[in-house]
């Protein structure tokens, strides 16, 4: 009896040992999982051109899609993500400051031409007094925004705030613009109600927009809002954060970005 209570026991650890060895197979045949926060177009795209890359490299790349601004930075800090893709340092450094975070940049990737888009002027000349002007309501792409105006000539800023201009920053508007502050991915749907949108291309592109041919007015490729890669200060030397910098900034994903979008976003490594 004493044997058969043996062997029972010996064939249960048997067993046991036999599935942590699966476990851990599995685990290993998996490789490292990387969760990166995208916002679809163009982020999520790039992404899904580097799953197969960081496969071959034992790295099994997830997307993770946003649609907003806020959630990707609040799940990057806790834990829910590795990194996020989709927004420029300005908003960055401005997103840290406000919820008192630290997150930092790790590449540097593209530059994504902001714009000026409408369904009822073909030019920005045709641009008429009190002529309704939709903006992103969010602090760095607001003063983004702005700026383009200013540097076109139809207002005037305050200097010493310009990055960061409001409506309540124009010191010169001459023809009485009206400006309405939106949360970015709206500025397409309200197209047909304003006169003009300032519009970030990502979502101009899933709008069918086209940055080149569409765009009233238009930053040039020496824009210094380039999109990044942030993740959490405590990860910067994880072996997979080295690994994700060194496929996304590498000549392939440079060529895919030029020959997908066509100067409508802009590699900047």
């Amino acid at each position: 009896m004493k044997g058969k209570n043996l062997l029972f026991i010996l064939l249960i650890l048997v067993l046991i040992v036999a599935a942590v060895l699966i476990l851990n197979l599995d685990k290993k045949s998996e490789g490292t999982i990387v969760k990166v926060g995208a916002t679809p177009v163009p982020h999520a795209e790039i992404l899904e051109y580097v799953k197969p890359l960081l496969a071959e490299k034992g790295i099994t790349l997830e997307i993770v899609e946003f649609t907003d601004y806020v959630t990707p930075n609040l799940a990057l800090n806790d834990g829910s993500i590795d990194a996020n893709f989709f927004q420029h340092q300005p908003y960055l450094d401005n997103f840290n400051k406000e919820h008192n975070l630290d997150l930092i940049t790790v590449a540097k990737i593209h530059v994504e031409p902001f714009g000026l888009y409408s369904e009822k002027i073909s030019s920005i000349d045709e641009l008429s007094a009190g002529a309704l002007i939709a903006i992103p309501n969010d602090p760095t792409n607001e003063g983004r925004s702005l700026l383009l105006l200013a540097n076109k000539g139809f207002i005037s800023l305050e200097a010493e705030n310009e990055l960061e201009a409001t409506p309540y920053d124009i010191v010169d508007n001459p023809k009485n613009l009206v400006f309405r502050e939106l949360e970015a991915a709206q500025l397409p749907r309200v197209l047909p109600d304003v006169t003009a949108a300032f519009i970030n291309t990502n979502y101009a592109l899933e709008a069918g927009l086209n940055p080149l041919e569409d765009a009233l007015i238009i930053e040039g490729s020496e824009s210094p809002y380039a999109n990044v890669l942030a993740i959490k200060r405590e990860n910067t030397e994880k072996e997979e954060i080295k690994t994700l910098v060194e496929v996304l900034t590498s000549d392939s994903v440079r060529e895919f970005i030029l020959d997908k979008y066509q100067g409508a976003v802009v590699p900047v490594f």
